[in-house]
């Protein structure tokens, strides 16, 4: 096992700061633009001020300014990866409390001594000579797309921004500038009292680490001040650094589309790079079932797989799936964007308890969406994989009972578009008890297969469980019934359906009579269905349960026989496959309604 090596020493902003001499400080690519905004540099000077008043120059004091998480990078540079707003901060502070000193008319001791002191935390100093070089700051930013990099490099070597420059950088400075001038004025020998305490009693707890890895899990553990930073942001950085320059706009352009994009449909890129190494994945054929962390699997073999090629394409493309299923997007091009069953299907996958619905989905659009037949054999796939999932879920309730499968179907659907499905489900006769009473994980699967026997379009985004026979029930309606028994029945299948939230709430525990109002306001036609009752007693659950159970079974007996046919490529009538000596009338009727008949 590879070992990692961390080092942690307390040192004041001086010591930091003159450390810079041999490692100068590096803002990398990946890290987030500059953000301190005035609230941030008020707090940073009024609490370091009022400690070097409540010091009473006692030099034993410290004020304590955080923690800074950097490593050595191959330049030699200490890379920041937590800091990245307090250390350009502080140069800043610095830089204008050295303009100050400099502008002083009549230079006393103090002046030039503080003056020589920020010299060697700002520039370069010649380590025999002790001759400062102006020109080089011990302070670098290479932000992506950040234009203050230039701005606030030229503020630390001129000490001057430009005329109404409004950028965080310029806005930070004159601010710095503006409040030292104040206390300047208000406050006489004070000030300098503040400087000293800046340099040698304001402390920071650097940690310096071995590697970048180790510095990103570090930062990771310890930030609790926002948004830690991405994998994707270090990935942003190694593409953006690979491209010629004549490249880098265009790239920049389409990561930005890409964070709007992920965004609308509430998803990040981490996210698209997560579902894009189970594609790759597959395509290597890997089916270990331990998944890789996505950093530690994009930065390996020399980050080769961050440069392949139409990468961006590829994660535009998976966001696809996602416009589609949230926002009900048509993809300009792709009619299987307006199949209202592919779309139903989508749906439904999308209830199932984690992800691993998804990653088959999207290696199956990525690989097969350009085929003549896609539409179809699309909507094939889906209903198979929606079936499988229900089934094994009723089977065994863990969301970690299919994941084997999972990741074997993942590599099969880049061999086949016909891909063979190794989970062997149980006959959901044997099941038939965990449909009626289902897991709280699957009903909401269930409740959708079954609402889109009869539902034109989608069902509508908000939608609740509503329980036809109320939750809270008067005892006395069924006094011969034990309370256990009904409380269980009430939360049997048949008593539920789904229903938009206003109308659920409207609903509540009222009677039927009044429930009924509610369900003929839905658009969800398993709502309406029910208006054309009076009443609603304990035993019609029961009589529900069996219904739902064989319209279910029906649905999942035509998606899977509809899939062996589509593996067969065979043209016969898909009834011909199903053993109807094993269908009651009931099913038997429900399955020609299916079928459009």
């Amino acid at each position: 096992m590879a070992t990692t090596s961390i080092q942690v020493n307390k040192q004041s902003v001086k010591d930091l700061l003159r450390s810079a001499r041999d490692h100068s400080f590096l803002i990398p690519e990946y890290q987030r633009p500059y953000a301190w905004s005035d609230d941030e540099i008020d707090t940073l000077y009024s609490d370091i001020w009022e400690f070097s008043v409540s010091t009473n120059r006692d030099t034993k004091a410290t004020y304590f300014l955080g923690s800074i998480v950097s490593y050595e990078n191959e330049q030699g540079e200490w890379e920041v990866i937590d800091g990245k707003q307090r250390i350009p901060s502080l140069f800043l502070l610095w830089r204008a409390i050295y303009a100050h000193l400099q502008a002083t008319p009549k230079k006393g001791d103090e002046e030039n001594h503080f003056i020589g002191e920020i010299e060697k935390t700002i520039w370069v100093t010649n380590r025999l000579t002790s001759k400062v070089d102006y020109s080089r700051i011990l302070l670098h930013s290479d932000v992506i797309s950040d234009k203050g990099n230039e701005i606030l490099r030229n503020i630390l070597i001129t000490g001057r921004t430009a005329d109404g420059a409004n950028d965080n950088y310029s806005r930070n400075y004159n601010k710095f500038k503006e409040l030292f001038r104040i206390s300047n004025m208000q406050s006489g020998m004070q000030i300098y009292n503040f400087v000293d305490v800046l340099l040698n009693q304001a402390i920071f707890l650097p940690i310096t680490a071995d590697t970048q890895d180790t510095a990103l899990t570090i930062f990771s553990t310890l930030n609790n001040r926002g948004l830690p930073l991405s994998d994707a942001d270090i990935f942003k950085a190694k593409i953006y650094n690979h491209l010629s320059d004549e490249l880098k706009a265009e790239f920049i352009d389409s990561w930005r589309f890409l964070e709007e994009q992920s965004d609308q449909v509430g998803l990040t890129i981490q996210n698209l790079f997560y579902y894009h190494m189970f594609y790759l994945r597959a395509l290597d054929g890997d089916i270990d079932t331990t998944t890789p962390g996505v950093r530690k699997y994009f930065l390996e073999k020399q980050a080769a797989r961050l440069y392949i090629p139409h990468l961006l394409d590829d994660l535009k493309t998976i966001l696809n799936i996602f416009r589609v299923l949230t926002l009900h997007s048509e993809i300009e091009g792709e009619p299987w964007s307006l199949n209202r069953e592919i779309r139903q299907t989508l749906d439904i996958l999308s209830a199932y308890n984690n992800e691993f619905w998804k990653y088959p989905t999207i290696i199956y659009y990525l690989r097969y969406r350009n085929d003549k037949d896609f539409e179809q054999n699309f909507l094939r796939f889906l209903r198979r994989h929606a079936m499988v999932l229900i089934s094994k879920f009723l089977e065994v309730p863990s969301i970690n009972s299919v994941k084997g499968d999972i990741i074997k179907l993942n590599v099969a659907i880049i061999n086949n578009p016909r891909p063979e499905f190794n989970a062997i489900c149980a006959d959901l006769d044997t099941l038939k008890e965990r449909v009626i009473m289902p897991h709280r994980s699957v009903i909401r699967m269930l409740l959708k297969t079954l609402a889109y026997r009869t539902q034109n379009g989608l069902l509508p985004d908000k939608w609740e469980i509503e329980h036809i026979f109320p939750q809270k029930w008067d005892t006395s309606r069924y006094p011969d019934r034990p309370k256990e028994e009904v409380d269980e029945l009430i939360e049997h299948i048949g008593n539920k359906l789904p229903l938009e939230k206003p109308l659920n709430i409207g609903a509540s525990n009222g009677y039927y009579a009044k429930k009924i109002e509610k369900y003929a306001e839905s658009k969800i036609a398993m709502a309406r269905e029910l208006t054309g009752r009076t009443d609603w007693q304990l035993d019609d659950i029961s009589k529900r349960d069996e219904a739902l159970f064989k319209q279910l079974k029906v649905v999942l007996s035509k998606w899977y026989t509809d899939y062996e046919r589509f593996k067969r490529d065979e043209e016969s009538n898909p009834t011909e496959t199903l053993d109807l000596n094993k269908l009651s009338k009931e099913e038997l009727i429900e399955l020609l309604q299916q079928r459009g008949s």
